[in-house]
């Protein structure tokens, strides 16, 4: 099992920028894809983005395609997601989790974390 602690939420206004990170602990974060997950008020987690192992594949849900950014450091057993041009309904609790496939599938062994807040303001 992998620790995940996620930092970097914050409250911006429509059209800013937040970098998200997540920090793992264990030798075995270089071994697994990642992925970011949200979860607004009164809704479902959702899938948001996935990395591979070594990063060179990246993916994104629609919703957020050319505003953010999925990226790994490998050497720090980080992941991050680098947001921008944000939006009002991107407003939600962002987590991080290992990802068994790019299109989200968890591991179920896995917890999720506290998560950090994002809150944009229109």
């Amino acid at each position: 099992q992998v620790q995940l602690v996620e930092s970097g939420g914050g409250l911006v206004q429509a059209g800013g920028s937040l970098r998200l990170s997540c920090a793992a602990s264990g030798r075995t974060f270089s071994s697994y894809a990642m992925g970011w997950f949200r979860q607004a008020p009164g809704k479902e987690r959702e899938f948001v983005a996935a990395i591979s192992v070594s990063g060179g594949n990246t993916y994104y849900i629609d919703s957020v395609k050319g505003r953010f950014t999925i990226s790994r450091d490998n050497a720090k057993n980080t992941v991050y997601l680098q947001t921008k041009s944000l939006k009002p309904e991107d407003t939600a609790v962002y987590y991080c989790r290992r990802i068994a496939t790019m299109t989200g599938t968890t591991y179920a062994i896995d917890r999720w974390g506290q998560g950090t807040q994002v809150t944009v303001s229109s």
